[in-house]
């Protein structure tokens, strides 16, 4: 079933074992760092090729422009075919890498873990060519279908307001300008016009297999887990990473929200799930460990609201004044709106704690210590 062609993170090719061999056949190749192990060591599937994970599930990898480089995709035996869990970009190279991962196989159905363009870009794609239904929960696939329709000639009045709340500068607001509005299909092949709802709790049947889907938030609105008990993995899509903090931004679409909140009950949610589980993660490598990057996540959130509080106790000041306590790097435009989202979540998160206060002085947001 599976190609098991395989390269380190340095690009050099090595042999895996075969296809019938179990995870605990790897144990040479597992490293473990800060309290997490992976298995599989440094190895990673080839673009277009397929690594077995356990019996019935296979890894393959999807090229992703920029920092991420990739997305990890899944693909579950579900009786006649498999099932495809995330999809990689709706680009030219995204079609002629599932052509080779799944090799003439039919596919069963394509499932979401939520709507972000990397995980959902060639859903619509691969549930036209194969004619098969799309399985999301509600928010997601209603989020993915509002931005898709959302083209507009010019930058809505509401992110103007955001922007400017947060301290943009002309310049800064001139330069997004001029990128658009609506992106967001140009990455996302066109949606199926129904879906198959997942829903907290529900156990969805694929091949031998009970997935359990456990959702969380604050990353995206409802963004689906599946927890395989019997095998004991955990398909995570972007809400546990293991090397990288899945961003979490307050945004035009609920401007009164907590998404920092959400997130933060949301790993709380996902420490009462086994922590024997092999997370399968949708960037990095997977890795055992859960509750450790759990707790190593929520740390990391509640560290830099503490030096948040601390940063704004002597004088007001906007989100982008915030970004040096937050971020190790220097925050330029190219992740400008990125670094503002998360800075205004912090700050957001600060003031529903009765740890700060906002002050609104013509259109500009001036954050304060409480």
């Amino acid at each position: 079933m599976l190609d098991v062609r395989v390269k380190r993170r340095d690009g050099t090719r090595v042999s895996k074992p075969a296809p019938d061999q179990s995870l605990a056949d790897h144990g040479p190749d597992a490293i473990s760092s800060r309290g997490l192990t992976y298995p599989f060591g440094e190895t990673v599937p080839d673009y277009g090729a397929v690594v077995e994970i356990v019996p019935g599930v296979g890894w393959t990898r999807q090229l992703v422009p920029g920092s991420l480089k990739h997305i990890n995709c899944w693909l579950l035996d579900d009786g006649d075919g498999m099932a495809v869990v995330d999809t990689g970009l709706n680009l030219p190279h995204t079609a002629e890498n599932w052509d080779k991962a799944i090799a003439g196989r039919k596919v069963t159905r394509v499932i979401c873990t939520h709507f972000h363009p990397d995980h959902v870009g060639a859903a619509g794609t691969l549930c036209a060519r194969h004619g098969v239904p799309l399985w999301m929960t509600r928010g997601e696939w209603l989020t993915a279908r509002f931005l898709v329709a959302d083209v507009q000639d010019s930058q809505p009045s509401e992110v103007t307001a955001m922007r400017v709340g947060a301290g943009w500068s002309g310049e800064q607001m001139a330069d997004a300008a001029k990128r658009g509005w609506g992106s967001f299909r140009t990455i996302v092949s066109k949606m199926p016009a129904g879906f198959t709802r997942l829903q907290d709790g529900d156990r969805v049947k694929i091949g031998v297999g009970e997935w359990r889907i456990v959702t969380g938030a604050g990353h995206s609105p409802e963004h689906a887990c599946l927890i395989d008990d019997a095998r004991r993995l955990m398909i995570a899509g972007d809400q546990v990473l293991p090397r990288i903090t899945s961003n979490v931004s307050l945004g035009v679409m609920e401007p009164d929200g907590d998404p920092l909140g959400e997130w933060l009950a949301s790993i709380a949610k996902l420490h009462a799930l086994p922590e024997d589980l092999l997370v399968l993660p949708a960037h990095g490598e997977p890795f055992t460990g859960l509750h450790a990057r759990l707790e190593r996540l929520a740390k990391g959130h509640r560290d830099g609201l503490d030096r948040l509080a601390a940063h704004i106790k002597d004088e007001p000041k906007r989100a982008v004044d915030c970004f040096s306590p937050l971020f190790k790097r220097p925050i330029d435009g190219s992740v400008l709106g990125l670094a503002t989202g998360e800075t205004l979540a912090h700050l957001r998160h600060l003031e529903r704690r009765g740890r700060a206060v906002m002050e609104d002085r013509d259109g500009v947001w001036w954050w304060r210590a409480a």
